[in-house]
């Protein structure tokens, strides 16, 4: 059974793979300072409330924030008795390797959504993951990942408002009831909901024109479902594509490993 680990910089994803389907998803905080004891401790209290038994004997790991690796490399050696997979080392085989430019180092959750989206839709992609940053990922017809934008991430954003002006209140994002906000945090809601409908609509033509083709824009992350009821900004929804991606990336392993 395989145990598939995304750490973000907000949020650490657990999910375990039987070979067909996700059998439990387990979220938390992302902290550099939790051990692998810690880890198991937690895990263990969650599967136990979801009445899981299982035997993990696999892991795959893709992590954003380095310093978290080392801990939860020695979770899996110590309590699963395996070598994880960790995304972006060097004995990690990608089924479709990067092109960028020389020196370039991809974050890993970047090069696992790219091998996601590639299996479940094909080449020509643009995937939109709404994390702590708004990412875009551009993935080729042969499906290989060759660059992308990088934007503040919408709580981010929000969070940076309410740090920087004094007089400005920490909002939660949500659809606001019009544009023209009326009180504060309305006018704070609209420009941060408003400005990413057009920030997500202006570089996806962009980069279709520069690609000068059509593309199939994919979103994902936490906030992506939000911004789908609204307009039409994707042509699919992904809920668990990075998660996907994982299997994806692991299977190849197996197999060219």
């Amino acid at each position: 059974m395989l145990l598939a680990i995304d750490c973000g910089n907000t949020n650490t994803v657990f999910a375990i793979w039987d070979g067909s389907e996700f059998l439990c998803t387990l979220r938390t905080s992302t902290h550099h300072a939790r051990t692998a004891d810690a880890y198991f401790t937690w895990y263990t209290t969650l599967i136990k409330h979801y009445g899981i038994d299982v035997e993990i004997d696999e892991v795959i790991i893709s992590s954003t924030v380095p310093r978290v690796v080392y801990n939860l490399r020695v979770f899996a050696d110590r309590f699963f008795g395996c070598r994880p997979i960790v995304v972006g080392k060097p004995d990690c085989r990608l089924p479709h390797e990067a092109r960028v430019d020389a020196g370039t180092i991809v974050g890993p959750d970047r090069l696992v959504n790219a091998a996601g989206a590639f299996d479940r839709h094909g080449g020509d992609l643009v995937v939109v993951d709404f994390g702590t940053a708004t990412t875009f990922d551009v993935v080729s017809n042969d499906g290989a990942y060759i660059g992308g934008v990088i934007a503040p991430g919408v709580n981010l954003s929000l969070e940076a408002l309410h740090m920087s002006a004094a007089a400005l209140p920490h909002v939660d994002i949500s659809k606001p009831q019009q544009v023209i906000g009326s009180n504060t945090v309305a006018c704070m809601q609209s420009g941060v909901f408003w400005g990413y409908i057009g920030l997500v609509k202006e570089i996806c033509t962009r980069i279709k024109s520069e690609r000068g083709r059509e593309m199939k824009v994919i979103g994902t992350g936490g906030l992506a479902p939000l911004f789908a009821e609204t307009e039409d900004l994707f042509d699919v929804l992904e809920e668990d594509l990075t998660m996907h991606g994982l299997t994806v990336i692991h299977d190849y392993n197996k197999v060219n490993g």
